[in-house]
C-alpha cells in the first residue's frame, strides 16, 4: 500500500528495510539484529528523505513496529529504538487491520489469526496513546486503498 500511495501521489516512499535484511541474513534473527534492522530502517528513511523534494513521503514502517517486534518476540526493547520513537515526528499513521486472508511468503511470521489479532491490538493501543492522527484501514484491497487515500487527503486539506 505504501508504494501504491507513493505512485498515486507521484512521491517517494521508503520500503521496509527488514525485508531485504532478512532475505540476505535469514529469518533466524537475534534480539541484537532487531537493533541493526531498526538502524537500517532509519538510515534508509533519511537517505530517501534527503533525495525527496516533494511534500509527501510514504514510509512503510517505523520504530513503533520495531518496538512491538522486539517486545513480542523477546519481551524487551532496545533503548535506542524507544529514544527514536520520542524523537521522530510523523504526520499520519495508517493501521491495517488483520481482516484479509493470510498470504504466506518466506518472511512472514504468525499465520494464525489469534497472533495477528493480538499484534493488531498492540499496535492499536499504541496509536490511541500517541498524538499523531491515525486511521484504521480494513476491507478489501480496493477499500483499503480508498480509505488510505481519504486519510491522506484529509491530512492535506
Amino acid at each position: 500500500m505504501c508504494r501504491q500511495l507513493a505512485q498515486h501521489y507521484r512521491e517517494n516512499w521508503v520500503r521496509e528495510y527488514a525485508r531485504g535484511y532478512l532475505m540476505v541474513h535469514g529469518t533466524d534473527y537475534s534480539y541484537d539484529e532487531l537493533l541493526t534492522i531498526a538502524k537500517g530502517q532509519l538510515s534508509l528513511e533519511e537517505a530517501v528523505t534527503a533525495q525527496s523534494n516533494g511534500k509527501l513521503l510514504f514510509i512503510d514502517t517505523d520504530m513503533h513496529v520495531m518496538q512491538v517486534w522486539c517486545e513480542f518476540v523477546y519481551q524487551q526493547c532496545h533503548q535506542w529504538i524507544l529514544d527514536r520513537i520520542v524523537e521522530r515526528k510523523y504526520d499520519l499513521y495508517l493501521l491495517c487491520a488483520p481482516d484479509l486472508p493470510w498470504v504466506a511468503d518466506e518472511l512472514r511470521e504468525y499465520p494464525d489469526l489469534e497472533s495477528r489479532e493480538q499484534l493488531f491490538h498492540i499496535y492499536k493501543d499504541i496509536m490511541v496513546n500517541q498524538p499523531v492522527p491515525w486511521t484504521e484501514i480494513s476491507g478489501s484491497y480496493e477499500e483499503r486503498f480508498q480509505k488510505a487515500l481519504d486519510a491522506v487527503q484529509r491530512l492535506l486539506q
